[in-house]
């Protein structure tokens, strides 16, 4: 008789996939196939490209029809370089009723309920199926989701509705903010740092757009929002550089210099109108270049592009997921989600999970246990509704 785990042993066998977005996610993705065939689920893989290093999984349970509910969440976690971790990050670490690990919170604990409840619908029986989908490359602008949700149409009878298993407390999320990310490289042309005006530093004119994202936030900051835009924490569009790299020497003119434009754009504002602004700001900067050096230059390539989760009236997948929770309140959210990509897909949507979103990220991330014993109620009542 195969084994069945609980929602905890899952959750530290998948924490301990260190599954960070760069490295391949292949193991834990092969683990989950065969525990999932050990219960005589089929699985099927989407594979990101030829080089096989990262995949989807998704698979059903119950009748094999349509209209059932769709449970998904993200494989891939943050990395943890540079951060003051006091446990070892892939190891679940229990102390002070709280559950420790990388990905505790966003989102692996979700996926083992999710799991589990795969597992429970299949030896229960279900009269409503149940899928689950496991995406990848999440965390570098949910990229992955798009070509996964693709690969199931067909494969799988089409879902009603989606739960996006994102940390909400356990909360009906049924809007968040859009995202678009601009990958921005500056060619400058080197010259010693004393003769530095017959150069261009890609490294300074790329202080001149991180300084216009600071002008374009303070602006909006001052600006009175929408009613819809209010409804969110921050209510306005955010401009932000989280990283960026360049320069060859203290004392040379910086070749080259890259860094990611994003925007989270509130509902009712269009993303293409922040990034043509963005990229007329760019030209400007860039004919100046030009006018020391011609062979300056400044590309601009799309990086990832984030559909807001748009309030659906009566939607299906609010309507179930209000009785599973009891959460009758409206709750939005400004960070982004795979929710609007299966939205756009004419699923129903939205986001629901255990854990605080105040977790996600950061060192010594933990979800508490009663949050994590609460997400497993909510996939009996889940069950329950389903008819298991």
């Amino acid at each position: 008789m195969a084994e069945v785990l609980t929602p905890f042993e899952l959750m530290e066998k998948l924490i301990g996939f260190p599954t960070v977005s760069r490295d391949p996610n292949t193991d834990l993705i092969d683990w989950v196939e065969g525990y999932l065939a050990s219960h005589g689920i089929e699985s099927h893989r989407h594979w990101r490209d030829e080089a096989k290093t990262h995949c989807a999984l998704f698979a059903h349970v119950g009748p094999w029809e349509e209209g059932g509910v769709v449970l998904s969440g993200h494989t891939d976690v943050v990395p943890i370089d540079g951060q003051p971790w006091t446990t070892d990050a892939f190891t679940v670490t229990e102390r002070d009723g709280k559950y420790y690990g990388r990905g505790t919170c966003d989102m692996k604990g979700f996926d083992a309920l999710a799991l589990w409840a795969l597992v429970e619908a299949k030896r229960r029986g279900v009269t409503r199926p149940l899928q689950i989908a496991l995406s990848y490359d999440e965390e570098v602008g949910c990229t992955g989701a798009p070509a996964m949700i693709e690969a199931m149409q067909g494969v799988l009878p089409k879902a009603e509705l989606a739960i996006i298993g994102e940390p909400s407390m356990l909360k009906v999320v049924n809007g968040h903010k859009g995202g678009v990310g601009v990958a921005t490289h500056i060619v400058g042309f080197e010259v010693h740092s004393s003769i530095m005006h017959t150069g261009v530093s890609a490294v300074m004119e790329a202080a001149k757009l991180v300084d216009w994202a600071n002008q374009m936030n303070a602006e909006v900051m001052a600006k009175k929002p929408t009613e819809l835009a209010a409804m969110f924490d921050p209510p306005w569009t955010n401009s932000h550089v989280g990283t960026i790299t360049g320069g060859t020497a203290n004392n040379i003119t910086a070749k080259d210099c890259q860094f990611i434009m994003g925007f989270r754009v509130v509902p009712g504002e269009n993303k293409q109108d922040w990034v043509d602004r963005y990229t007329a700001r760019a030209r400007e900067v860039e004919a100046g270049m030009q006018a020391i050096h011609p062979e300056a230059r400044i590309d601009l390539t799309g990086f990832f592009d984030v559909p807001a989760l748009k309030p659906e009236k009566e939607g299906a997948a609010e309507v179930f997921t209000r009785r599973v929770t009891g959460d009758n309140a409206s709750h939005v959210v400004s960070y982004g989600t795979e929710a609007g990509q299966f939205q756009d897909a004419g699923y129903s949507a939205v986001v629901c999970g255990p854990g605080s979103i105040e977790q996600a990220h950061q060192p010594d991330e933990f979800i508490t246990i009663a949050e994590f014993e609460k997400g497993h109620r909510f996939m009996e009542r889940l069950l329950d509704e389903l008819g298991a």
